[in-house]
């Protein structure tokens, strides 16, 4: 058996509604591809990782909420970020959170398209894994690790 480890990380899940509704995509979509890749001789592990220390975000170079690696992919493409109300209602100051780009528009929430597409081109090995420079946590994640 061919191992897929998926790691979600985010700063919340009990208020952002980001994170939440990226958490719900996220299992309909495993759901929905697990059996033809059990068939595949594949099995897959989800974990689910809160990031509330500045230990853990260095562990995973964590530059955004939420993300979602594959095999230690970031399958949601170039990181961008928009003011997070939900986010910064928690720690008490403006905090960006993480948009994403598919099929030419922005969503606050992955589209279930764009999450089943990037885990089977993590995969298959189609998708560019990014080089890996001297990671820096940003001030946007220090700030929200900080108040909370």
């Amino acid at each position: 058996m061919k191992t897929i480890v998926i790691d979600f990380l985010y700063l919340d899940l009990n208020t952002c509604e980001r994170c939440l509704g990226t958490d719900q995509v996220l299992e309909n979509v495993i759901a929905d591809i697990a059996p033809a890749l059990i068939n595949k001789d594949y099995t897959i592990t989800l974990r689910k990782t809160k990031i509330d220390s500045v230990e853990r975000a260095f562990q995973y170079h964590f530059v955004s909420s939420p993300t979602i690696l594959v095999n230690g992919i970031d399958i949601l493409g170039e990181v961008k970020e928009n003011l997070c109300e939900s986010c910064g209602d928690i720690c008490g100051t403006e905090t960006l959170c993480r948009v994403f780009e598919y099929e030419g528009n922005f969503y606050n929430e992955p589209p279930y398209g764009l999450l089943k597409e990037g885990i089977l081109k993590a995969i298959n090995g189609t998708m560019n894994r990014e080089k890996k420079s001297m990671y820096q946590i940003p001030g946007n994640i220090m700030n929200f690790i900080a108040k909370n």
